[in-house]
């Protein structure tokens, strides 16, 4: 990097704290986390995207594509469920919550059940997205190791910086808008990546042609358990289904989105453009992966720079495997594009995980907040909450960049890391609102006793979670059935403690919502099934489109 990609960089965070500034003015919760519910579907859409779709996706789903063992295009069924679970979202739980008028979606619950049901799930969420963001905000320190030669001892606390300000400063509208101009940013940064890419391996003498024929096999066959078996159709349509129904229904980062939009109207419109954009987006991302691992293929170069670079920052890895594919993007970024475009593709990154870091930050600061400080019947009011509510947001931002060094150092890939933490808890949690809306005989106690449980035994067949707590079961579960699992065995023990143990306090508080037929056969339900038949058939043929 020279002065010129330091100007772009610099011009960028001045930018993004001018935007804080600008968006200042918050009266009370509604304003500082909700957005004042004035938003539209469009930023929300981006802002949806943007949250996940970020600094993992842009260099960890291409390392998984070109280099990763067992790796490839098949990471594009991760997709097959997306537009399954948004139907669902929009028809079965989006009402009743969204009517509920609550700023903690886990205060839903508590109407249904009890507050120590809420506190449970708010306490689940917290560690859960805490130790996810961290392993988000640790892929950016090494990024910016890998590109300025700074260990990222330093890199962390600096890239959290300019984020947690902004967020500080300018509650949900701040963090929406900063979402939709960085989703912009980054997926220009990432077309440029794919255009010079293909350029450089046609230059070289490369061809996709020359891609290695199970690389582009999208739809998988086992079914996700025993040795090696991973990404079967099976498991990624039914635990992807538990997994995005949860995260984008049940997960405070993504359902504050949904509560800050200004009518239903809004949400289904939101919930209908994330659910067909993100496919098309994904398959950029998986394309720029074939692309740099054919470019790998022609210039030996390229791969003995990401293994210098992993010699010289990762030693362990280096003697086990070579390189780390999570540092082929920014080796390429930095080896292959002109100064300026440089500056201009670490924007992109930069913006890909700010988006999800002040996501995450205001999401934790607005459910601990009301579930711990604005419960019962003594309210925090004008500049109280304003005061509290800031200070919790420095606070996550602090926890995040702990959990980063606390997570940085694991042998998995980025993205399968934090998708994996997640597994453990999304089942629990969408079974507990499911409960909430339409079950009247379980209660607190069972409730409870369900989402502790089926945690508990989820850890134990986690292969991240096993990694780090040092326990090995023996058995070789993919982990994206854990969503599933998850919620089966939520569902089955909140049931059976129900039964036998009471609750004489229960049916007062059941919630009154009736589904209809006519609110599940509306016109973005037919489209959104459409297209999921679509992307399955789009998929199947991938090899011979690539080939």
């Amino acid at each position: 990097m020279n002065w010129l990609d330091y100007i772009v960089i610099l011009l960028y965070f001045a930018s993004f704290l001018g935007m804080g500034y600008f968006f200042k003015e918050n009266k009370d919760s509604t304003d500082y986390f909700l957005g004042g519910k004035s938003l539209s579907w469009f930023p929300l859409s981006l802002s949806t995207m943007a949250t996940q779709l970020s600094a993992i996706s842009f260099v960890s789903a291409p390392a998984f594509v070109a280099l990763k063992a067992g790796g490839g295009m098949k990471w594009l069924s991760f997709e097959f469920a997306v537009p399954l679970a948004m139907f669902f979202i929009m028809v079965i739980l989006i009402p009743p919550i969204f009517k509920s008028g609550v700023v903690s979606i886990y205060e839903f619950v508590e109407k249904r059940f009890d507050a120590s049901t809420r506190m449970i799930l708010s306490i689940v969420f917290q560690i859960s997205r805490a130790l996810g963001t961290g392993v988000m905000v640790y892929t950016i320190a090494i990024i910016l190791q890998a590109v300025l030669d700074i260990d990222f001892i330093y890199t962390i606390p600096m890239i959290c910086l300019v984020t947690i300000i902004y967020s500080w400063q300018g509650g949900m509208k701040a963090v929406v808008w900063g979402d939709t101009i960085q989703m912009i940013i980054l997926f220009a940064g990432l077309v440029i990546c794919l255009v010079y890419g293909y350029n450089l391996m046609i230059d070289h003498g490369g061809s996709l042609a020359n891609v290695d024929a199970a690389r582009l096999q999208v739809i998988q066959s086992n079914f996700g358990i025993g040795e090696g078996a991973e990404y079967g159709i099976w498991p990624m349509l039914i635990g992807g289904f538990f997994l995005y129904a949860s995260y984008y229904g049940c997960d405070q980062t993504q359902a504050q989105r949904l509560l800050s939009a200004k009518n239903e109207k809004t949400i289904h419109t939101l919930l209908l453009a994330n659910g067909m954009l993100r496919m098309p987006v994904v398959l950029v991302y998986c394309t720029m992966g074939l692309v740099l691992g054919g470019l790998l293929s022609v210039a030996p170069d390229f791969l003995t720079d990401i293994g210098a670079v992993t010699q010289k920052y990762f030693p362990e890895e280096y003697a086990s495997s070579g390189v780390k594919p999570d540092l082929m993007v920014p080796v390429f970024i930095t080896k292959y594009l002109p100064h300026g475009v440089i500056g201009l593709l670490m924007v992109g990154i930069l913006s890909a995980a700010m988006s999800s870091l002040s996501s995450t930050v205001n999401s934790l600061s607005a459910v601990s907040v009301e579930d711990f400080f604005n419960r019962g019947k003594k309210k925090l009011e004008g500049k109280k909450y304003m005061a509290v509510s800031k200070a919790a947001v420095v606070f996550w931002g602090g926890v995040c960049i702990a959990c980063a060094f606390l997570l940085g150092g694991s042998e998995s890939s980025v993205i399968e890391i934090i998708n994996a933490i997640g597994s453990v808890f999304y089942g629990p949690v969408l079974a507990t609102f499911l409960l909430a809306i339409f079950s009247k005989k379980v209660n607190k106690y069972g409730m409870n006793a369900g989402i502790i449980a089926s945690v508990l035994i989820n850890l134990i067949f986690s292969k991240t979670m096993q990694e780090i707590i040092g326990f090995d079961p023996g058995v070789d579960i993919f982990w994206i059935w854990l969503n599933f699992t998850g919620f089966g065995l939520c569902v089955g023990i909140a049931y059976i403690v129900s039964t036998l143990v009471k609750d004489q306090n229960n049916k007062s508080m059941v919630i009154n919502y009736k589904l209809r037929l006519k609110d599940i056969f509306i016109k973005e339900s037919y489209i959104l099934i459409a297209f999921f038949i679509a992307i399955v058939i789009f998929s199947y043929y991938i090899p011979q489109i690539f080939a």
